[in-house]
């Protein structure tokens, strides 16, 4: 094109300029289109290059940019010494911990994972503006033993628990989460292996700041207390704390399932944990008779103690006898009496006949299912507790 603009030029030429510039030969037409081909092939050839060039430089560009984004002040993370900023679990565990169950903190409750900093025995909320990927792991209980949080990221990292071979991922569920606001809360997870495999036999539930985020800043890792986790049959068999009025009376410390204590406490008609109340207030004696031999007084106070923890819920019973009426809790405890029309609540009756009264209650005792059950006990009704059979 160039070559063809000279010819254009030379050939319009003012008939003025003098006579050495208006001779200069003109070049061909082969040559004019010989150089126009040539260029062309030039420009295709350089084309891949050039636009190589201008690509590695945008990225380099960007790249550069990114960095000096990462560095910006603008997420707020004031931290002069790295070190004091760490992710922690407010909550403990939900023990004891079985497979195939969701793991929860001690209030049944999602966990969370909150980012603190953290100097000396105080921790203050940090709020970044970024969102933050933080990674659920499990790692081994022996971990950090008496070290206090002296770890260092390859220290953490390399105490983080894999599955066993041929065996499903050891936690499943929500294992990548994102922390907003400086929170995090973890969804539905549960182990499909039990710990008695690894040498501590035990496990921790760790949380990191996941790999690419938030890279110009340390932050420590959090971790959980050590753990035993169980096969989630052994759950079939654990107790219950409290124990509530209709669970079956093995949940009882001390008292196994299909045990010689439960197959005793069931044959005398025993079956639950209110049966087991209420014949401990109606008539010890007897309770006691059932699981001697066998069951040491320490056992017995062991039971006892546990049992007393029980949920005994707002019901209460009414039982009628002439013009006698009494009222009494789930385990058969008397709380007030009606007598020839008149209340008398636990703390007048002292002046009443005691042993007629234990009659009544006994004969309530014994024809319990025929009892009046009514919702609704206030905390009056439930102090303070008679003295009479309890």
């Amino acid at each position: 094109m160039m070559a063809a603009k000279r010819l254009l030029s030379e050939s319009c030429s003012d008939p003025d300029e003098p006579k050495e510039k208006r001779m200069r030969p003109r070049p061909s037409f082969a040559s004019v289109i010989g150089k126009a081909v040539m260029v062309n092939c030039l420009s295709t050839a350089l084309e891949p290059v050039i636009r190589r060039v201008v690509n590695e430089e945008v990225e380099r560009s960007l790249r550069h940019r990114l960095r000096s984004f990462s560095r910006s002040p603008s997420l707020r993370i004031q931290a002069p010494e790295l070190s004091t900023l760490q992710l922690i679990f407010p909550k403990d565990l939900s023990l004891p911990i079985f497979t195939g169950s969701k793991i929860v903190d001690k209030e049944s409750n999602q966990l969370q994972v909150l980012l603190v900093d953290k100097k000396g025995d105080q921790m203050v909320p940090v709020l970044p503006h970024n969102p933050i990927k933080v990674d659920i792991v499990v790692l081994d209980g022996d971990f950090s033993s008496g070290d206090g949080n002296n770890w260092t990221c390859e220290e953490f990292d390399s105490n983080i628990v894999r599955e066993r071979t041929g065996k499903r991922p050891l936690l499943t569920g929500e294992l990548a989460v994102t922390m907003r606001d400086g929170v995090a809360s973890i969804g539905e997870r549960e182990f499909t292996d039990n710990s008695s495999w690894i040498r501590s036999r035990k496990f921790r539930i760790g949380a990191k700041v996941a790999q690419g985020s938030l890279q110009a800043v340390r932050i420590r890792e959090a971790m959980t207390e050590a753990f035993v986790v169980k096969d989630h049959r052994g759950e079939l068999y654990k107790k219950h704390h409290p124990p509530m009025l209709g669970d079956e009376v093995w949940r009882l410390e001390k008292i196994g399932k299909d045990g010689v204590f439960h197959k005793k406490l069931t044959s005398a008609g025993v079956n639950t944990v209110q049966d087991f109340l209420k014949m401990s207030v109606v008539d010890p004696a007897k309770l006691r008779r059932i699981l001697v031999p066998g069951m040491s007084e320490k056992m017995w106070d062991v039971t006892i103690k546990h049992s007393k923890t029980c949920v005994m819920g707002n019901k209460y019973y009414v039982f009628r006898y002439s013009n006698h009426t009494i009222f009494l809790n789930p385990i058969c405890q008397l709380i007030k009496a009606e007598i020839n029309g008149s209340i008398y609540p636990t703390h007048n009756l002292n002046n009443i006949d005691r042993a007629y009264l234990e009659t009544l209650v006994r004969q309530a005792y014994v024809n319990w299912s025929s009892l009046e059950e009514r919702e609704g006990i206030s905390n009056e009704l439930f102090w303070p507790f008679s003295n009479i059979l309890r």
